[in-house]
């Protein structure tokens, strides 16, 4: 697809994503998600071109009888040295997650957007429809990938993934939808090495996808550097914790650094829209709609230098942002928040306190155990 057709199908979905979040006025100011500009994101492309196979040319049925994950992995290792571009035509394509499409450098692997990738029913733990591990200068597209979180033949584990993105550099990954998965729609995180340390992804992008009713998480954020989601909608996970839109959660003692987070979707989550557990700094979230989420809309543990602006958090069952222990560094203005703490209506606790705030605030914004350099500005509260 060229520029000018990834731009068309960019609004397409900020249109149909975003309409539900109409800006409100408040005299000559208006606040809200949907009070951005809608320019479109466009990543960089990470290939230049080169050749371009054909999964039906390697023995891919696209069925959904067939198992084409050889086929699939047969075009790509057939790339030459300088990488190209593996094309998945229309159809239904069963792919064994516990082999994978296991992808390598330089390369695009395209579906068309009728192309579908169907998780093979499995019983282990750890599974990945789309597998890029160790890899540089990749991009995936279009199309879907669904899961088998309602035929998946065991009952532990919570990593069976449409996309993981493992310990590589300069990946995309757009204009996709990534649903009903055993665990995450997409996961991002370190590749493990034996006797050294873990290698972080670095210059990874998002955009345009939506990840809806996986079981664990819509997007999890492990250990990376330059993570930028942009365009996309992270909705309904529910069925193993945490049960959020996005994660962000590295493990010990990686770090999660600059992740952006912009004109985003987090809805209908189980648990949070957003969670920011412990060892992720400079993060921004800014023009994002967060709503209807089973418990908090954002909430923080530990992460450091964040910055929440331009948002609308409404309709969350709990605080609309619920800032813990371990805080710090966080700016929350220029947001909009009505309905929060829909379980009980609006409340008015009197174990909340923050200078020149009301206490009624607390179902919009609660900030508890040990925080520091917290800065509320101008909001809209309604």
């Amino acid at each position: 697809m060229d520029a000018q057709g990834k731009g068309i199908a960019r609004r397409t979905f900020l249109r149909n994503a975003l309409v539900a979040a109409a800006p409100v006025v408040l005299g000559s100011t208006v606040f809200g998600a949907a009070a951005s500009s809608m320019a479109v994101y466009l990543p960089v492309a990470r290939t230049r071109g080169g050749s371009v196979l054909d999964v039906r040319d390697y023995g891919a049925k696209g069925d959904g009888i067939h198992d084409d994950t050889a086929a699939i992995n047969a075009a790509i290792k057939a790339l030459p040295a300088d990488g190209g571009t593996v094309f998945v035509p229309a159809g239904r394509y069963l792919v064994d997650a516990v082999k994978s499409i296991v992808l390598r450098s330089n390369m695009h692997f395209r579906l068309d957007p009728k192309a579908v990738l169907v998780c093979k029913p499995n019983n282990v733990e750890k599974a990945y429809v789309v597998y890029a591990y160790k890899v540089s200068d990749v991009e995936i597209s279009g199309g879907q990938v669904v899961g088998d979180r309602y035929s998946h033949l065991g009952t532990t584990g919570e990593w069976g993934h449409a996309v993981f993105v493992r310990g590589s550099q300069r990946v995309t990954v757009r204009d996709m939808r990534l649903s009903d998965c055993w665990g995450d729609g997409m996961s991002i995180g370190a590749a493990l090495v034996y006797g050294a340390a873990p290698i972080p992804c670095e210059d990874i992008v998002v955009a345009n996808i939506v990840s809806t009713n996986n079981r664990r998480q819509g997007l999890s954020i492990g250990r990376g550097t330059n993570i930028t989601v942009r365009d996309s909608e992270f909705s309904y996970s529910n069925g193993t914790a945490p049960e959020c839109g996005i994660d962000i959660e590295p493990d010990d003692p990686g770090i999660a650094d600059r992740v952006s987070i912009e004109n985003c979707v987090l809805k209908g989550n189980k648990k949070y829209g957003l969670l920011a557990y412990k060892r992720s700094q400079n993060t921004t979230i800014r023009r994002c709609t967060v709503m209807n989420n089973g418990s908090c809309g954002i909430v923080t543990v530990g992460s450091t230098a964040m910055t929440i602006t331009q948002c609308s958090v409404r309709m969350n069952s709990a605080t609309g942002i619920y800032l813990q222990d371990g805080t710090s560094g966080c700016d929350i203005s220029q947001n909009t928040f009505y309905g929060n703490y829909a379980r009980n209506g609006i409340v008015d606790r009197s174990d909340f306190s923050m200078s020149g705030y009301s206490s009624k605030v607390e179902r919009d914004i609660l900030v508890r155990g040990i925080t520091s350099n917290i800065a509320v500005g101008t909001n809209y509260y309604k």
